[in-house]
């Protein structure tokens, strides 16, 4: 044989003559020596998946550590040391810190899909090498080499049949549920590669015979490699909440900043502000409007959202993705397993004397539809006890025994004399087996393959030729059947003469008597018709995405509510050859279509087509063909129960109950919490009015005005009493109405303007004003008129620190008022119950006895510079709850009036 010689020359086609491929691989059938495989593994590489161009994590974490909300926090730590406060601003950056490190293992958590696809290689492998079979390495395995495949091992490379012929499992490179028949005897020179039949694939699993193979790729030369580089390939783009996050961030430090510097020269040449009070000052303004507690309190709702899923079926794998999921504008949804119960039963018997519904209480079979039941159990290699083979297989075999036929695998065995795989291209098997003395051909397949081959067809009275009127018959029970979307097998039988059995399959599948059809149905799921209704209320568009065959997909999609009889089904090789136009065209003229038999790249082009309107997309699969798909969309949905590890590690969330309901359910909780998280950044941003207005009163009154507020009490709000409640309002439960509205679009803001007015100017302004009343009355009660001194050592400094508690507390006060506001955003609050969420009743509780801490303890109260005021001052704190919410349930009843007028 013909050794190498620098680099090896790569085979341009498996499919060209064996004695072609062989040359171009300078190896013979017996094998590769030892150490011309040596060689070629140094030049091909070894036989496994790598990862390229893998982002270093240090960049990452970094990336974590200077988010726009981050820096804020960084700036407040930064005020905070520049406050004196050192044990505050080190409490800022461990939550920094905390956050980032948390965000950044999730997101890793994303990165080891390629690694995953790596548990698909088996560890060793048999080949032939110097003429001898060895045992090596999975890795070490190059093109060249003839591998050994055998039943029940998984294939390692990618081979071209020499000898022999084999039954392929293919569901994780095409998603087919079928086995494969796969014969060195077979050719093919055009259509798909996978569809080669005499081509065997790295990743899939030999369920049955033997075979020698000629390896041709290997590692990432490989179907699955392709797979692999293209996962690779396809980046995860922000959630809409980061992007939202984001700008907020960006917003609010603008908005910080720029008051900051904009007040500075203000108070001291307008206002007449010494230095060190124009700097307390602009520190106290940049303070106020930077939210401490924002980044912390999202991070923790998310995750709160994140264990709500769990409990509910949906394991999420990033924060972000519990808010995506609320914004789905189209879920790309597969099949079997998720619409269906993924267990195939036999739902109806046809014969031409009878037509049996298998349901409780069917008639008597007749003898010739029992004579059906046996030929299909006999043409099966599957198990009842346990279940082991092929569903479709397994479905026969129940439908046999409810019929009375004996099923016993053993004795099927022991019978058996000669099998004629599964073609896929012919789309029937067939099986030779010995009944009492003699040879009878069991066949089964597609009626469109199987009865044109029969000639006979059985009777009541017995059997007799195929009329004309016989084939009619069979036509018509076809056509009825097949409009239900049931899949269709039919069985044949045939005496055969004495002697051996026929060698090829042409001469045993002839001459057959037809003894009638089986119908089969996966049945949907039953709670999957009312998530599917719930989608279409929420404004969500269905898209059936599946590798199995249209027809079927289309009945089950009606059968569950997704589209009609209309609704176009569009094959893989249709969406091939489809422009990019025409798909667009395709996908804004179609709410509702059923793609089918799609490959990897028609479910990556799918989701692309579908951002790129603008839609957010969420994608179920289960294959490691769909692992690109699930990476590339918004929110990718991989299987728990039937799904590979590959597509485990690709998606966003797995489903531990395979079920489509649980993706209408946490779609509902998406939005759920983003709904919150709106309600608690309106809860927080009310509070920047009441604690910016005490400062600018302080510089526009050029300091006439003493503080109404100190930096240290604003951290005391910011960072203490609001916390609770804001977290608080994570857990609100779901005002009336939440799925019957349409999905929010990509580019909708989480802050918009209505948000704004109803945080700064009603609830926040009136909050202003109370507390601003409270202060002034504490003042003027001392005795204080403008201009007087309020510093250390004068008379009234006991009274403006008594003012500045009831400031504090004043907005405390507040904040209860606002909590209990933002828990809707137009509903009264009467909707939703006022003690339906107790733990913002026990926030509440905990930002009154925090406040009262900071006032009644001694140090805090050293600290804090506050003071107890007297009964009749705190009695002043009593309606302002009352007086906030009430202001903003006029608020919110004016908008649902206007939002109720024709139009809007």
């Amino acid at each position: 044989m013909t050794t190498v010689t620098g680099q090896l020359p790569a085979a341009q086609d498996p499919r060209e003559p064996i004695d072609l491929l062989m040359r171009d691989l300078r190896c013979g059938a017996g094998g590769l020596p030892a150490r011309e495989a040596a060689r070629r593994l140094v030049v091909y590489g070894p036989n496994e998946l790598t990862r390229r161009g893998g982002r270093r994590w240090w960049r990452e974490l970094v990336r974590q550590l200077v988010h726009p909300l981050a820096a804020l926090l960084w700036l407040a730590a930064a005020l905070a040391l520049v406050a004196g406060t050192t044990a505050l601003a080190v409490a800022i950056g461990v939550v920094v810190i905390v956050n980032a490190v948390f965000a950044f293992v999730q997101e890793q958590q994303a990165e080891r899909a390629v690694e995953a696809l790596a548990a698909y290689l088996p560890q060793r492998a048999t080949v032939l090498r110097d003429g001898v079979r060895t045992a090596i390495p999975a890795a070490d395995l190059v093109p060249g080499d003839v591998l050994m495949i055998e039943e029940g091992e998984r294939i390692c490379a990618d081979a071209r049949l020499i000898e022999g012929g084999v039954e392929v499992d293919l569901s994780t490179l095409n998603g087919e549920s079928l086995p494969a028949y796969r014969s060195a005897a077979e050719t093919d020179r055009g259509g798909p590669l996978l569809e080669a039949r005499d081509l065997v694939f790295s990743g899939t699993s030999c369920t049955g015979g033997e075979a020698t193979a000629l390896v041709y790729g290997t590692g990432m030369r490989t179907e699955l490699g392709r797979i692999a580089a293209l996962t690779q390939r396809v980046g995860r783009d922000e959630s809409p909440l980061e992007a939202q996050v984001k700008r907020v961030a960006w917003l609010i430090a603008l908005v910080a900043v720029t008051a900051g510097l904009a007040f500075l020269p203000l108070g001291t040449f307008a206002a007449h502000l010494s230095t060190a009070a124009a700097f307390t000052f602009a520190i106290g303004l940049l303070v106020a409007n930077v939210p401490e507690g924002l980044l912390p309190t999202i991070t923790l709702a998310l995750g709160m959202g994140v264990r709500e899923l769990a409990r509910g079926g949906a394991v999420v794998k990033r924060l972000s993705a519990v808010e995506t999921l609320g914004s789905t504008t189209v879920i790309c949804t597969d099949k079997t397993g998720t619409l269906t119960m993924n267990r195939m039963r036999v739902t109806a018997v046809w014969t031409r004397p009878q037509r049996i519904e298998l349901e409780p209480g069917h008639p008597a079979p007749l003898a010739v539809t029992l004579r059906l039941a046996t030929a299909a159990a006999r043409c099966t290699n599957a198990g009842l006890e346990p279940e082991t083979g092929d569903p479709t297989e397994i479905a026969l075999l129940h439908a046999a025994a409810d019929l009375g036929v004996p099923v016993d695998a053993a004795a099927r065995r022991r019978g058996r004399r000669r099998q004629f795989h599964f073609d896929p291209a012919l789309r029937r098997m067939s099986t030779v087996d010995e009944i009492d003395g003699e040879a009878w051909l069991h066949a089964k397949g597609a009626p469109e393959e199987l009865v044109p081959l029969c000639s006979r067809i059985a009777g009541a009275t017995g059997d007799h030729d195929l009329t004309g009127a016989d084939r009619a018959a069979v036509g018509a029970a076809v056509a009825e059947l097949a409009a239900h979307g049931l899949r269709l097998l039919a069985v044949a039988v045939r005496r055969l003469p004495p002697g051996p059995p026929p060698e090829r399959r042409e001469d045993a599948e002839r001459d057959l008597t037809l003894l009638g059809l089986i119908a089969m149905f996966d049945p949907p799921r039953p709670e999957v018709a009312a998530a599917v209704e719930r989608c279409h209320t929420a404004g969500i568009r269905l898209m059936v995405v599946t590798g199995d065959h249209g027809l079927t997909a289309a009945e089950i999609a009606r059968r569950v509510g997704i589209g009609t009889a209309e609704t176009p089904i569009v094959t893989g090789a249709e969406l091939d050859a489809m422009p990019e136009a025409q798909l667009d065209r395709l996908l804004t003229d179609h709410r509702e279509l059923i793609f089918a038999r799609s490959s990897p790249e028609a479910k990556l082009r799918i989701a692309d087509a579908l951002r790129a309107q603008g839609h957010v997309v969420a994608m179920t699969g289960d294959g490691v063909n769909d692992a690109p798909a699930l990476r590339r969309a918004d929110i990718g949905v991989a299987m728990g129960i039937a799904g590979t590890d590959v597509a485990r590690e690709a998606a966003t969330m797995i489903l531990t109950d395979d079920n489509f309901a649980t993706v209408v359910t946490a779609v509902q909780a998406g939005r759920r919490v983003y709904d919150n998280v709106r309600k608690f950044i309106l809860y927080i941003f009310a509070h920047a009015t009441p604690e910016v207005v005490p400062f600018l009163v302080f510089a526009l009154s050029g300091g006439a005005v003493p503080l109404p507020l100190t930096v240290l009490q604003i951290l005391a709000i910011d960072l203490g009493t609001e916390t609770l409640p804001a977290l608080a309002l994570g857990r609100e439960p779901a005002e009336p109405g939440l799925m019957e509205r349409p999905p929010r679009t990509r580019g909708q803001g989480v802050i918009q303007g209505r948000m704004l007015v109803r945080a700064w100017a009603v609830l926040g302004g009136v909050s202003a004003l109370l507390v601003l009343a409270a202060f002034f009355a504490t003042l003027l009660a001392g005795g204080w008129h403008l201009g007087d001194p309020t510093g250390p050592g004068t008379p009234l400094h006991h009274v403006w620190r008594e003012a500045t508690t009831m400031t504090f507390l004043g907005i405390v006060a507040c904040q209860i008022g606002t909590a209990f506001a933002a828990r809707t955003q137009t509903a009264p609050l009467r909707a939703v119950g006022l003690f339906t969420n107790r733990l913002l009743l026990w926030g509440v509780l905990f930002e009154v006895a925090f406040a009262a801490a900071l006032v009644t303890v001694p140090a805090l109260r050293g600290l804090f510079d506050t003071a107890v005021p007297g009964w009749d001052r705190l009695a002043l704190l009593l309606p302002m709850p009352f007086v906030v919410w009430g202001a903003d349930e006029l608020w919110r009843a004016r908008l649902r009036r206007r939002d109720r007028r024709p139009g809007r």
